[in-house]
């Protein structure tokens, strides 16, 4: 079965250049134009990636990826904007992107990233099929083997990039991680200016549990360090 990527883009020339490559690289490409449509795909097709434009018509890119995170659907996303500020990119991982290119971009890096974000997922589901190990910690019950986390019996519905932090956290509990490493293992690309995007799934992840906890703050940052999870 070949792996199903979705392009949303208003710009028909950049959804056309970034298929070519894709397809090169023996990917099946669906494209959408708008975000309603993409919103569309992303109900109605069994996705690997999505790749959202934020700036589209009928529903911007943050919406739709908002609308996937809200109804349960933890496909992998990779932003795309004309916007280079750290704010907007922020934004982006906020709402639950897994990565973000700024535009204009370099087709081949694209590809890349591409790569690297299905290589992840498939070493992820590798090693589900090998081994059925939880973690526990407290309360909270990480289900490798089922991609599930559980906080006081109840589903904790996290991002592809969320719960593999997790569960590098929870692996060594205790340990401090620094943004590098954790860069470095769940993105599997070298961690250049990479802190702010760890910081951001960090604070993503941190929300999410804290909430589930009661309001318990179980994610540790020892400033200059790095992250631990502790309970």
């Amino acid at each position: 079965m070949m792996t199903a990527i979705l392009i949303a883009d208003d710009d028909k020339e950049i959804v056309d250049l970034v298929k070519l490559y894709l397809q090169n690289e023996g990917y099946d490409i669906f494209q959408a134009y708008d975000g309603a449509q993409a919103w569309q795909y992303v109900q109605e097709k069994d996705l690997s990636l999505v790749i959202l434009d934020i700036m589209m018509p009928e529903m911007d890119g943050l919406e739709v990826c908002k609308k996937m995170r809200n109804d349960g659907i933890n496909t992998p996303i990779l932003m795309l904007s004309a916007k280079a500020e750290d704010n907007d990119k922020i934004m982006g991982l906020l709402t639950g992107a897994d990565d973000y290119m700024v535009k204009p971009f370099n087709p081949v890096e694209l590809s890349v990233r591409v790569k690297a974000i299905l290589r992840r997922i498939q070493l992820m589901k590798t090693s589900e099929q090998t081994s059925s190990e939880k973690l526990v910690i407290g309360p909270i019950i990480i289900d490798r083997s089922h991609h599930i986390v559980t906080v006081n019996e109840k589903e904790l519905h996290l991002t592809t990039s969320e719960f593999d932090i997790l569960y590098l956290l929870a692996s060594e509990p205790g340990r401090v991680f620094s943004s590098e490493y954790i860069f470095e293992r769940i993105w599997q690309e070298q961690a250049f200016g990479a802190s702010k995007t760890v910081m951001v799934h960090i604070s993503n992840l941190r929300d999410k549990l804290r909430e589930a906890l009661g309001g318990e703050n179980v994610i540790k940052t020892i400033w200059g360090v790095g992250y631990k999870i502790e309970i």
